[in-house]
């Protein structure tokens, strides 16, 4: 007899206990292999999948069941009021990630028409919500990754945004001067030796856009710097960044330059994004 929809999800919660959302991850996986939104689940749990969407989402069951994150077996994330597509090629856009959005769009003087460049943009998630929120606002998006471009280029045409370029750059190098009103990135700042980096969705994503030399500061320190010089006079620059590096990127943004540095908390109240204004 052909198992039913509450009795495959009872199964699958219990194959995934141990991780950080077994019964979420078990209905994502299987609401996507019958084509269906989550709440079909449970308005039709005495239902019965047909023999080869229950065969897909065994697969992607094991798969799972070996650490693989959610969004690549799905291969999309939400993120903001868009929907991404996400692969191994980039970073799993993230709810802190979110903060960085909420704080562009809560800067002084955001009315304009304002000149955007998201740092390392990986899927395409900043530059594309913001894009998505402000029609008027022009977005450059960057990363040495060809293979993040090319996704982040495909989202973007997905989402049909016309004030977004996406571009191939190692941060700051050879963009023009003074031309920003805002520079934002969530650049790689894990520390090489950091245990975490072994558990977890970590394992599958790729190190260059998590991992930084001197401790993880070594980009950030280099996006401080750099920045200055693509910044325009009272333009602002804001970074996400490890929870304990607060400190040590606000002593020095000062020694550069910048003025009014505030942090950020995330929903778990670690600081997360720290913004700080260029004076030129």
């Amino acid at each position: 007899m052909a198992k039913t929809i509450k009795e495959i999800l009872i199964a699958a919660t219990q194959a995934l206990a141990g991780g950080d959302s077994p019964q979420i991850d078990a209905e994502l996986l299987l609401a996507h292999c019958l084509q269906r939104g989550r709440e079909y689940l449970r308005t039709h749990p005495d239902s019965a999948p047909e023999a080869g969407s229950l065969d897909q989402f065994q697969t992607l069951l094991r798969r799972r069941q070996e650490g693989e994150p959610v969004a690549y077996l799905l291969g999309y994330k939400d993120f903001w009021d868009i929907r991404l597509e996400v692969n191994s090629e980039v970073l799993i856009p993230r709810p802190e990630t979110e903060l960085l959005i909420e704080a562009a769009l809560e800067i002084p003087g955001n009315a304009g028409a304002l000149s955007v460049l998201d740092l390392g943009t990986g899927s395409g998630a900043i530059a594309l919500a913001l894009a998505n929120n402000r029609p008027h606002w022009q977005v450059l998006g960057v990363d040495i990754s060809e293979g993040a471009l090319a996704l982040a280029r495909r989202n973007a045409a997905r989402l049909e945004l016309k004030n977004v370029i996406l571009a191939k750059g190692d941060w700051c190098q050879g963009l023009e001067a003074k031309s920003f009103d805002l520079v934002l990135a969530n650049p790689p700042y894990v520390a090489a030796n950091d245990n975490h980096l072994l558990q977890g969705d970590l394992r599958f994503e790729p190190q260059l856009a998590l991992v930084a030399e001197e401790d993880g500061y070594a980009d950030l320190f280099a996006i401080i710097e750099s920045a200055t010089a693509v910044l325009k006079e009272d333009a602002w620059l804001l970074l996400e960044h490890g929870y304990e590096q607060h400190a040590s990127l606000a002593e020095k943004l000062v020694s550069v330059g910048y003025r009014d540095v505030e942090v950020r908390h995330d929903l778990a109240g670690h600081e997360r994004v720290t913004q700080a204004r260029w004076v030129g």
